[in-house]
């Protein structure tokens, strides 16, 4: 039994004064000792938070009881400590970052498909060619893993997911299943989709994340990446296999650090082995680099003390 939880949830609903739920979203969490990256934009809330046990479930009870956001999903994991280093609640345009104007998410976004059906359309993609399954995710959280036979994207961040349309336009005609890490950007890319003229569109309901938990991962391949200081959790207990290599040796490896020299800050996947010949860093140039920060062999770094963000700071875009 381990004393702390990470909290993982999301809400599209309108939010007339986002500043203020900001405040009291602050207020709630210093009151909690809950750290984490909360983002509150006019279309809803976006959140991740760490705390002791007591702690989350008086959060979730709040939650659950205010004006907007009852009927809340919450992923729930265990730990045995925080996984995030600070507080940060921000007010943004959007809750995930994706720049397409005119959509409606909650009405537009495509329906649920619940973790054991989506398990069972895992093995009908095998031999059906009218099925995609999508990875609506960025390059470097499927280099972590994906699942099988999964279509992946070369994208960066979630934004550049819409220059893709030419790549997914002839998959028009076929049923097409999306997912992401706990659900929330599914729900902007089926809408998304929906608007650009693709009819049978579906989203894992819960993500990864409660695919892992109901029906234990099988036929995900590699670790979830996730946007806290864990930086990936395994998902499959049923088939797994390593899908990540080494850039420098090609080794198998699920290890992801940002570079040590705040200069390059590259986010990338390294083995032990390389992570300490490197001393943290992608190359021997940024080795030897007059800034390069002191490796501790987490590539988590804070932002301020000589460096440029964390190591996963991104909340998803």
């Amino acid at each position: 039994m381990k004393d702390y939880e990470v909290l993982l949830y999301y809400k599209y609903v309108p939010i007339a004064d986002p500043a203020a739920i900001r405040d009291e979203q602050e207020r709630i969490c210093r009151e909690l000792e809950l750290k984490g990256r909360i983002l509150v934009a006019p279309e809803g809330i976006n959140g991740t938070v760490s705390g002791l046990k007591a702690h989350t479930q008086a959060y979730r009870r709040l939650m659950e009881q205010h004006a907007l956001f009852q009927g809340i999903e919450f992923k729930i994991d265990e730990h045995d400590a925080h996984t995030f280093l600070k507080l940060h609640v921000r007010v943004k345009k959007e809750i995930v970052r994706f720049e397409v104007e005119g959509l409606d998410v909650p009405q537009q976004a495509g329906p649920y498909v619940e973790p054991e059906e989506f398990r069972q359309v895992l093995r009908q993609a095998e031999t059906d060619e009218n099925i995609l399954i999508l990875d609506a995710r960025s390059d470097y959280e499927h280099r972590v893993g994906k699942f099988k036979n999964a279509l992946t994207l070369d994208i960066h961040n979630f934004r550049e997911l819409p220059q893709k349309l030419p790549e997914l336009e002839p998959h028009k005609g076929k049923k097409i299943y999306t997912y992401c890490t706990g659900g929330i950007k599914c729900e902007k890319v089926t809408a998304w989709m929906k608007q650009q003229g693709f009819e049978e569109v579906y989203q894992l309901h819960g993500g990864i994340v409660r695919y892992a938990k109901e029906v234990g991962g099988e036929d995900f391949e590699g670790s979830c990446y996730v946007f806290d200081q864990r930086v990936v959790v395994p998902v499959n207990e049923v088939n797994p296999r390593t899908v990540g290599h080494c850039r420098i040796c090609d080794t198998p490896t699920e290890k992801m650090i940002n570079c040590a020299n705040p200069e390059c800050n590259e986010h990338f996947l390294i083995c032990e082995s390389c992570a300490w010949q490197l001393d943290g860093c992608c190359s021997e140039a940024c080795k030897a680099h007059p800034r390069k920060r002191k490796y501790d062999g987490t590539g988590y770094y804070l932002r301020g003390v000589n460096s440029k963000q964390y190591v996963n700071s991104s909340t998803g875009d």
